[in-house]
């Protein structure tokens, strides 16, 4: 079976056995046996719904660490657009470069940057390419896993352009090459991320065979120093700065305005994700253009590794990009013959990926998917976790694949003790042939 990397990990020692992430995981990747929760690596999609709602933080990212710099003659930091709202008003995105650079960049490469320039792409591509409605965001990964897992049918509607972080990391080490004369495999180029997908999708790409970034750290993880690095300080990056437009793209609805064309929708939240591709799968949106998709409530601005309150991060983003203006350094006719070169495409097919695969032998599939219908109608329905699954359905796979039982699940359990007990009565009452009745 093929492996997949995912940034999520649990914490068996930290893990009570609740049954909280079970029920708010989208793909149903997640089980409860002998009081422990496991994390079904096919299914998992590394939105971090998980660490959200676990009161015992066992749920975590796996990310890298300030060590990992040493690794690299030069160090570039990606900032993404929702770092910019993680920090108290009145600090700018020059400030939050100040101490990245003090912490140990030797350069600053704002993701937002990157957005503008995707931005133009995306347009670029919905004037040329009218064949599939409504085309779907390839920026966030968590949608893009949870397209191949749920909605197969729907990868031929993701659009196809890379998105703004490996756009940043491609373009920061073109320029560093070009300016300092390192070698690509000298730099070092790490991502600020808000979320454990785009950590995922950095180890094990969609949609390209190798990531350009070499490493991610989690917003989270790097603020306290950030936070004790602030000053005005006086470094000047060699990279043009980002505008709003960019900017806005770290909350839900900024990459719908920073595209500018009317007929859009923006999504956020991976319930409401998955509601929205359901109606694309039965084909009741094909008049939209294009569907901005982001798993996390707020957009990137309420990821997982974030630390500020998404709305009050949301606001000051808001202010952030209208303090920054919205006229872009960057030349519509340069990108415009980038996208003729093939430069923003995604150089790979997105596949789908099998999530429920009962049996190698296609036969033997069929029968076990009889099987698991004739289970289901003998369990309760009522969805209620107490057998470590998510609702009867998942448990009636479990049961079929050998990982679970129908004793499972407490109302079964029950009714098999009541019958026993009733067993024990009827035999406790009986007496051998050669004994007499008093």
């Amino acid at each position: 079976m093929w492996h997949y990397y995912h940034s999520v990990s649990l914490d068996v020692d930290k893990c009570k056995g609740c049954t909280n992430c079970i029920k708010g995981c989208p793909t149903e990747a997640i089980r409860v046996r002998n009081g422990k929760a496991s994390i079904q690596e096919n299914k998992c999609i590394d939105c971090g719904e998980c660490i959200r709602v676990c009161p015992n933080n066992a749920k975590y990212a796996s990310t890298d660490g300030l060590e990992k710099l040493r690794e690299f003659k030069f160090k570039v930091a990606l900032t993404a657009p929702a770092f910019y709202g993680q920090f108290k008003e009145g600090i700018t995105k020059e400030n939050i470069m100040n101490a990245l650079i003090k912490i140990g960049f030797d350069e600053v490469y704002e993701v937002p940057f990157a957005a503008e320039e995707v931005s133009l792409a995306i347009r670029e591509y919905l004037e040329r390419y009218k064949s599939i409605r409504p085309l779907i965001s390839s920026a966030c990964p968590a949608v893009l896993r949870l397209i191949q897992i749920r909605f197969p049918e729907l990868i031929k509607n993701i659009i196809p352009i890379k998105p703004p972080t490996e756009v940043a990391a491609q373009r920061a080490k073109e320029v560093i090459i070009k300016t300092y004369g390192y070698k690509e495999e000298e730099i070092g180029v790490f991502f600020i991320s808000p979320c454990p997908a785009k950590v995922a999708f950095t180890k094990q790409p969609i949609g390209m065979s190798k990531s350009h970034i070499n490493g991610v750290l989690s917003m989270a993880g790097i603020y306290g120093e950030v936070l004790k690095n602030l000053d005005d300080g006086n470094f000047k990056s060699i990279f043009k700065s980002s505008c709003g437009i960019g900017i806005n793209w770290g909350r839900s609805g900024g990459e719908s305005l920073a595209i500018g064309i009317g007929n859009t929708l923006s999504v956020d939240g991976i319930h409401n994700c998955i509601d929205v591709l359901e109606q694309i799968e039965l084909d009741k949106l094909s008049d939209i253009e294009y569907i901005e998709c982001q798993a996390c409530l707020g957009g990137c601005i309420g990821g997982a590794l974030t630390v500020e309150n998404r709305f009050a991060a949301t606001s000051k983003l808001r202010r952030i990009s209208e303090n920054t203006g919205f006229r872009t350094e960057i030349e519509a006719e340069d990108v415009i013959n980038e996208f003729k070169k093939g430069f923003y495409n995604l150089e790979e097919k997105i596949n789908a990926r099998p999530s429920m695969k009962l049996d190698e032998d296609i036969v033997k599939a069929i029968q076990k998917m009889d099987l698991l219908e004739k289970v289901l109608k003998e369990l309760p329905g009522l969805d209620c976790g107490s057998c470590g699954c998510p609702n009867c359905r998942a448990l009636a796979e479990d049961i079929v694949q050998g990982l679970a039982s129908e004793t499972d699940c407490v109302f079964k359990l029950r009714e098999k003790v009541k019958k026993l007990a009733s067993q024990m009565l009827d035999l406790s009452q009986k007496l051998p042939p050669t004994m007499g009745s008093s």
